[in-house]
This record gives C-alpha cells, sequence and structure tokens, in this order.
C-alpha cells in the first residue's frame, strides 16, 4: 500500500488528500470548515514533524479546496506556531 498519491508528477500524502475529500463530501457546503480544519491539523500532527510531503500535500489542499474564512485562517496560523516547534 502506498502512503503517496501521485498528482501530476509531484508525491502528496495519500491520507491527508483522502481526509479532505471525505470533510467536504455529504451534508455542508463543501467547504473545509473549522472542525475540519481541525481533524486536518490533528493528522498531519500526528506523525510529529511536518514533513515536506505533508507541507505540499496541505499546500494542494488549500489551493484545490474551499475553505471557510475562519478555517483558513485559523489553520494557517495553528500550523504555523506548531511548525516552529519542529
Amino acid at each position: 500500500m502506498s502512503y503517496y498519491k501521485e498528482i501530476n508528477g509531484k508525491k502528496y500524502d495519500k491520507e491527508l488528500l483522502e481526509l479532505a475529500e471525505k470533510l467536504v463530501k455529504g451534508q455542508g457546503d463543501g467547504r473545509i470548515s473549522l472542525a475540519d480544519a481541525e481533524k486536518l491539523l490533528a493528522e498531519v500532527k500526528d506523525g510529529g514533524k511536518y514533513t515536506d510531503i505533508e507541507k505540499d500535500t496541505m499546500a494542494y489542499i488549500r489551493d484545490n479546496f474551499k475553505w471557510t474564512d475562519e478555517a483558513d485562517k485559523w489553520f494557517r496560523t495553528e500550523i504555523r506556531k506548531w511548525a516552529a516547534t519542529k
């Protein structure tokens, strides 16, 4: 089983992508909410470090999924704070 998903020749974290896809499906407006952003951050943090692949994956998720303004601001702030300690 691969931990990565390749998109346009670039490797991304498969679990993060699948989580983002799952979060925007179903109920709601198809945007990543604050609660969704908290789940994504928890998934990033589970490995104990912010890898380059995770950084690239989160950039991809930020660019290719719709976020609420609140979720986007919160995630950017929290990931910056956490990554600074790594």
